[in-house]
C-alpha cells in the first residue's frame, strides 16, 4: 500500500512537470494526466490480490491524494525562488493562480486594479503564475513583436486551433491570414467604404433629429451602438441590420455586453473555454453571440458579394481574375471566426470611442466651442459634413480624437502577447526579461496615464497634440521641452507611448477605418446639433462606471440636443 502512495506522489510530480513544460488545450491530454496515474496505481493494487471492495474504498482517497499532491507541487513551484518570474513582484493570489485575476476581471475594473498594482510595485508586475504586465514605454516595441497570447482561446470558446486573426499565435499563420485584411484596408478600399459610412452617419443624424424633437433627452451611447453595429454589418456582410431604424428590439447589445463579460473571465482561464465549447449554451450570452455572428457570416458567404464589403476581400473574391487567386477558397470556419471578430472588435470599439469623445467634449465647454468653430469653418450649414476631403486639415478634431483615445482607450488592457514555450531564448523588453512560456501585456491604461509619457496624464488636454506637432518638431516621437504651456513646465509628450491600436505588424488592421468613422460622425453631429449634458446628471459617473471587458463598456450618458439654426 505504501508503494502506491509513493508512486502517486511521484506521478503527481511528473504530471506537474508536464503541465509546466507543455501548454495544451487537449481534453484527452488533461484527462490522461489527471486521471491516468491514480487509475494505474489502483490497477496495480488490484493485481496484488486486494479485494474489489478494498480498491473501491481506496479510490476516492487515491484521487484526492494525487490531485492534492499535484496542487501542492504547483503552488510551491509558483511561489518559489526557482520560478522564472520569481524576481518580479505581485500579489500572492496572482502568483498562485490565474483565477485571482479572472475573479478581478468580473467587476470590469481589471484595468484600474492593474494600474494600482503598477503604482505599488513598479513598471513590471506579475499578474499571473506565468504572466506579466509592463508599464515601461521602452518595452512597448519589443512586446508588440512577440506572438499573440492565448486569451482568445478562452474568449472564442475555441479548441486552440480555430481562431479569428486577432488570436492566432503562430506569427507565420497570422501573416498569411492578415493578407486579405491588408487588401481590405488599403487607401483605395477605404475610399470605397466612405459612401456607406456617410449613409449611416446621415441616417444617425436624421434619426436623432426625428427622435429628439428639439426637447427629448437621448442616451447618446445607445445611438452610437446602433450606428456602429449597422455599419459593421454593412461592412462585413453587405447589410442585415437596421438598428437605427428599428431600434434594438432583438437585444443585440445586451447579448454583446453579457457575452464580453463572460469572455473576459474565460480569457484568464483559456482551458475552461475549451471545455465549455463542448457544452451547448453553457456560457449563455457568449455562446449566443458567437452563434449569431457565425449565422451572419454563413448567410453572406452563401449569398455572395453584392458590393465590395469586407468579406469581398476575406473570401478572396477580389482575386477572382487575378493570378494571385489561391487554389482553394478559405474554409467556412475561418470566415465565421473572423466574422465574430468584425462585429465585436469593429462595432464595440468605435461606439466606445465616440461615446467617450462626446463625454470629453461636453464636460470641457471650451474644447467643445473650438471644435464647433472648426467644423463650421470646413462644413458650414448646407455643406456635406460627410465629405472627407478636409479631415487632414482639421487639426483640432484630430487632437481631440487622439486625446480621447489616450484617456479612454476602447481596449484599456491592450494586446496580450506570449513568448512561445518552444522558444530557445526569451525576450528583453525594456529592463525586463520575459522567459519562454510567459504571457505579457504592455498595459495601455497605465502607459497612457504615466506622467513620464504625458504631462497632466489624467487631464483631457487636446492642446498637447498641437504643442507636440509644432513647437517640438525636433523630436516628434518623444517630445520634451522646458517651455511653459498652459501652466505646464517641462512638457512631456511621448507619442511612442500612445497605443490605442497597438503597434507593429500585428497592430489593429482597422485603425484607419475607425478613425474615418469617428471623424465623419463627429462632423455630421456637430454641424447639425447643439449639445449639452442633461441637468442633474453627475458627470463623474462616467469615469466611475467606465468598465473594461476587453472592450470598454460605457455608462449611460443623457444628452439634450437642439437643432442648430440655419
Amino acid at each position: 500500500m505504501s508503494t502506491m502512495w509513493y508512486s502517486l506522489a511521484v506521478s503527481a510530480l511528473i504530471a506537474h512537470e508536464s503541465f509546466k513544460r507543455y501548454e495544451t488545450y487537449s481534453i484527452r491530454a488533461h484527462t490522461a494526466l489527471l486521471l491516468g496515474p491514480p487509475s494505474l496505481a489502483l490497477g496495480f493494487l488490484g493485481s496484488t490480490g486486494s479485494s474489489s471492495r478494498s480498491v473501491l474504498h481506496t479510490l476516492p482517497l487515491a484521487y484526492a491524494a494525487y490531485v492534492g499532491a499535484l496542487t501542492v507541487y504547483t503552488i510551491l513551484y509558483r511561489i518559489s525562488p526557482f520560478h522564472p518570474l520569481a524576481q518580479y513582484p505581485g500579489p500572492l493570489g496572482c502568483k498562485v493562480s490565474q483565477w485571482w485575476m479572472a475573479c478581478k476581471s468580473w467587476s470590469g475594473y481589471e484595468h484600474l486594479y492593474i494600474s494600482e498594482l503598477h503604482r505599488k510595485y513598479g513598471d513590471v508586475v506579475r499578474i499571473g503564475p506565468n504572466e506579466l504586465s509592463i508599464r515601461d514605454a521602452s518595452a512597448i516595441s519589443p512586446i508588440m513583436s512577440i506572438a499573440k497570447g492565448p486569451q482568445y482561446v478562452g474568449r472564442m470558446l475555441s479548441d486552440g486551433i480555430h481562431l479569428p486573426i486577432i488570436g492566432i499565435q503562430d506569427p507565420a499563420e497570422h501573416l498569411r491570414r492578415r493578407r486579405p485584411w491588408n487588401r481590405a484596408f488599403t487607401v483605395p478600399a477605404l475610399r470605397g467604404y466612405e459612401e456607406t459610412i456617410a449613409r449611416r452617419a446621415r441616417q444617425l443624424v436624421d434619426a436623432l433629429e426625428r427622435h429628439n424633437g428639439g426637447q427629448e433627452e437621448v442616451i447618446l451611447g445607445k445611438w452610437f451602438n446602433d450606428f456602429a453595429y449597422d455599419f459593421m454589418c454593412d461592412m462585413a456582410f453587405g447589410g442585415g441590420s437596421e438598428l437605427l431604424q428599428e431600434r434594438d428590439d432583438s437585444n443585440v447589445w445586451r447579448v454583446l455586453d453579457e457575452g464580453m463579460k463572460v469572455g473576459t473571465l474565460l480569457a484568464h482561464v483559456p482551458w475552461l473555454g475549451v471545455y465549455l465549447s463542448h457544452v451547448p449554451l453553457a456560457t449563455g450570452a457568449l455562446d449566443v453571440l458567437i452563434s449569431h455572428c457565425r449565422m451572419l457570416t454563413t448567410q453572406r458567404v452563401q449569398r455572395g458579394a453584392t458590393q465590395k464589403d469586407l468579406f469581398h476581400y476575406l473570401n478572396d473574391e477580389d482575386l477572382a481574375n487575378s493570378s494571385e487567386k489561391p487554389r482553394a477558397q478559405p474554409p467556412l470556419r475561418q470566415l465565421t471566426d473572423d466574422g465574430c471578430l468584425i462585429v465585436v472588435a469593429g462595432a464595440d470599439t468605435t461606439s466606445s470611442a465616440l461615446t467617450s469623445l462626446f463625454y470629453c467634449l461636453l464636460t470641457n465647454p471650451e474644447t467643445y466651442r473650438r471644435l464647433q468653430d472648426e467644423v463650421d469653418k470646413f462644413y458650414p450649414r448646407g455643406e456635406d459634413a460627410c465629405d472627407t476631403r478636409y479631415h487632414r486639415e482639421m487639426r483640432w478634431l484630430n487632437a481631440v480624437i487622439c486625446e480621447t483615445l489616450r484617456l479612454f482607450p476602447p481596449v484599456p488592457g491592450g494586446s496580450q502577447r506570449q513568448v512561445p514555450h518552444n522558444s530557445a531564448i526569451g525576450v528583453m523588453a525594456g529592463d525586463a526579461f520575459i522567459p519562454p512560456g510567459t504571457s505579457v501585456w504592455a498595459h495601455t491604461w497605465s502607459i497612457h496615464r504615466d506622467p513620464r509619457n504625458f504631462s497632466r496624464p489624467d487631464a483631457f488636454w487636446p492642446d498637447r497634440w498641437l504643442l507636440a506637432s509644432t513647437t517640438l518638431r525636433s523630436s516628434p516621437s518623444s517630445a520634451s521641452s522646458s517651455v511653459e504651456a498652459d501652466g505646464v513646465r517641462d512638457f512631456v509628450h511621448n507619442e511612442d507611448a500612445w497605443i490605442p491600436f497597438a503597434q507593429g505588424q500585428m497592430n489593429c488592421v482597422g485603425k484607419n477605418l475607425a478613425l474615418l468613422e469617428i471623424r465623419m460622425v463627429v462632423c455630421a453631429l456637430m454641424q447639425r446639433f447643439e449639445m449639452r449634458l442633461s441637468e442633474g446628471w453627475d458627470a463623474r459617473e462616467y469615469e466611475r462606471k467606465f468598465r473594461a471587458y476587453l472592450v470598454a463598456t460605457r455608462p449611460e450618458m443623457p444628452v439634450r440636443l437642439r437643432v442648430r439654426c440655419t
